[in-house]
């Protein structure tokens, strides 16, 4: 077998650095259906290499590349008036992020949009087939 003409091939340069992770789920977060968004209020994005060891143990994970994003926080619809006025994060985590994205046929940004409507949506209770609507609706 021949290989392919050297100009077929995509080019890939170095991986997503944390500051283009964060800037993906910022502007996934931005697309989303503003009556999903006021739902949520204020919301960061941050983006880390992998979960905290405390994160982890908290849930039950052993392995860090199991955890790929995980949504922190009291919804606006949960929080009472005595409540203290936090900013709810999404953490995304770039390691198991790249490994899940290498297995995948999809564009990184889908995959992070993917991450960001997930992490939100369980931690609002969402059906898989309302992520999904909300998914298609940011398209």
């Amino acid at each position: 077998m021949s290989a392919p003409p050297a100009d077929s091939l995509r080019h890939f340069g170095p991986p997503p650095s944390l500051g283009e992770i964060e800037e993906m789920g910022r502007r996934a977060y931005d697309a989303l259906p503003p009556a999903f968004i006021a739902r949520c209020g204020p919301v960061a994005i941050r983006a880390e290499e992998f979960a905290d060891p405390e994160t982890l143990e908290e849930m039950g994970i052993e392995d860090p590349f199991e955890l790929a994003g995980l949504y922190r926080g009291v919804p606006l619809t949960e929080r009472g008036h005595d409540d203290p006025v936090g900013i709810d994060m999404v953490f995304l985590y770039r390691r198991p992020i790249l490994d899940w994205w290498a297995e995948e046929e999809m564009e990184f940004e889908d995959l992070i949009r993917h991450l960001i409507v997930h992490e939100i949506g369980h931690h609002f209770g969402f059906s898989d087939e309302e992520m999904e609507a909300i998914e298609t609706a940011a398209d």
